[in-house]
């Protein structure tokens, strides 16, 4: 939680970049599929996208209430999709920073977001237990796979889309 995100040398573990920007902890990060992007979530309810090699800011999305638990790229570096506190999935264009869509994720907010491996879906799970699976273009919420007694911290597709893990 000292509002940072640092990048690391995986051969050396050497820090090659420290960002630096947000106002409260970061809670998530995720690389674009091509590297040259970070995007980060925290609880000072922003999602910021850094350059990946100067560590330049380049962009600032706001518009969740509350803090932001996950993020992720899609596979094909078109769209930031972020979970929040305040319930909400947001889908963001990740050129732009644009608004593309908003989601009910759940009562208890949405503690982690993830794509399908062809960027078509987005899979949810939420501090109410739920796991969501949402149509990216539409926004329609296909299923709600129900078995989990209480909060789901973390969801995966597998390689292939056909499964989920939460």
């Amino acid at each position: 939680f000292d509002k940072t995100v640092k990048v690391w040398n995986a051969q050396t573990g050497q820090e090659t970049l420290t960002l630096k920007g947000h106002i409260d902890g970061v809670n998530s990060v995720s690389f674009s599929p091509d590297g040259k992007r970070i995007a980060s979530g925290s609880n000072d309810k922003t999602v910021k996208v850094w350059d990946a090699e100067t560590g330049r800011e380049r962009l600032r999305l706001n518009g969740h209430d509350n803090a932001v638990f996950s993020v992720s790229f899609s596979p094909d570096g078109k769209r930031i999709a972020s979970g929040s506190g305040d319930g909400t999935v947001m889908v963001w264009n990740a050129e732009t920073g644009q608004e593309t869509r908003a989601l009910a994720g759940g009562q208890l907010g949405v503690t982690s977001v993830c794509f399908s491996p062809n960027s078509k879906w987005i899979v949810s799970g939420g501090g109410d237990g739920t796991v969501k699976l949402w149509n990216v273009e539409t926004g329609q919420l296909k299923m709600t796979p129900m078995g989990h007694t209480s909060h789901v911290t973390s969801v995966s597709f597998s390689p292939d889309g056909k499964r989920i893990a939460s």
